[in-house]
């Protein structure tokens, strides 16, 4: 018999590897936001769900419910497959759990597929978001890795993760590196996708003593860093990083390619040449037009980033810094991790380390 499930009782099943979230909703809706870990299977392509809503809109909703079910029949074999090839039990959804969801529920159902129906949609789920992030005492600790433009520090959060430390990567949540030229190679999401999956890794790492992040500006590209989190995240121990500059300009050469995204970073580039003294803006120009990357980043680094860098760390008290000099981005991850080993409240192993006990 065909069953609806509370967000409830999705939330305690959707880690679960043998359950499958399916977003019947239009491809668009599905990019504007959907719940982490969905699968696509829309009951209407785009340009379906707008002649639906014409007819809506025109001539009711029985009409429109009469058009759907032309659309929808005509698909349905192609439909029951793609589900049954999940080889799993289904959880379908729309905007509200409403018709469409309903229509699908119903005819996987009548096919023997193990299938139940979101109540309230992904609507519900979304309030839940919200309402979280609103209410949420995030308790870890906040260890923030700083330092200048190219050293390395998502890489060594990457590193860090892979080797068991709770890490939250807003930057790869938010699918861009938080520059003027952060969404070259990227797809950038909007804030909805990136609440929700902020939301399950600050759930994720709830009971850790602390939690090692990444020093961001409020926005990320399209995202915005909620306000508890962005203030958190300043009252955290702070961990600058050094590297020497030719360090960093192999890092940003190696992670942004300019040579495969060109006119990606032309484009960046043009946006913020105006403020750069003019002679050195042209330099720039100049060396990237003639594809000599290094000599371009390294002039950016001088002449834009690290004079803003610089400002922008001002604030920090000198009991919540650290410093660590490295030759290069291996070096500082092996001197992080001395700092986190063994899993000890960062400001014991910080104090540790900085009065040489």
């Amino acid at each position: 018999m065909l069953q609806d499930i509370t967000l409830t009782e999705l939330l305690e099943r959707r880690d679960r590897p043998t359950h499958a979230l399916v977003d019947v909703r239009s491809p668009i809706e599905f990019e504007e936001g959907t719940i982490p870990g969905s699968i696509n299977i829309p009951i209407f392509t785009n340009e379906e769900r707008a002649e639906v809503g014409t007819i809506y809109k025109q001539e009711g909703p029985e009409a429109a419910k009469d058009h759907g079910l032309v659309l929808f029949s005509k698909k349905l074999p192609d439909f029951i497959n793609t589900c049954k090839q999940l080889n799993t039990p289904i959880t379908v959804f729309c905007w509200r759990g409403g018709m469409r969801s309903k229509t699908a529920a119903t005819v996987l159902d009548l096919m023997g597929v193990p299938v139940t129906r979101l109540q309230g949609g992904i609507k519900s789920y979304r309030r839940w978001v919200v309402h979280t992030l609103d209410t949420l005492d995030f308790s870890p600790e906040m260890v923030v890795l700083n330092g200048y433009t190219g050293t390395g520090k998502t890489k060594i959060l990457k590193q860090l993760a892979a080797d068991g430390v709770p890490v939250i990567d807003f930057e790869g949540l938010a699918h861009h590196r938080g520059s003027i030229f952060g969404h070259i190679g990227k797809n950038p999401v909007n804030q909805k996708t990136f609440e929700s999956t902020l939301l399950h890794e600050l759930l994720r790492f709830q009971s850790e003593p602390f939690v090692v992040v990444e020093g961001e500006s409020k926005r990320i590209g399209k995202s915005v860093l909620p306000s508890f989190i962005f203030d958190k995240k300043d009252k955290g121990r702070q961990i600058f990083i050094q590297l020497p500059i030719e360090e960093r300009v192999s890092n940003i050469v190696e992670d942004y390619q300019p040579d495969k995204y060109f006119d990606e970073f032309i484009e960046a580039f043009e946006r913020i040449q105006k403020r750069i003294h003019t002679p050195v803006a042209k330099e720039i120009r100049l060396h990237l037009k003639s594809g000599r990357y290094r000599e371009a980043v390294r002039l950016l680094l001088e002449f834009y980033y690290d004079p803003r860098y610089n400002h922008s760390t001002e604030h920090f008290p000198e009991h919540q810094k650290l410093t660590i000099k490295a030759t290069n981005t291996t070096d500082a991850y092996k001197q992080i991790t001395s700092l986190l080993s063994d899993r000890l409240p960062i400001r014991e192993v910080v104090t540790n380390n900085q009065t040489g006990s």
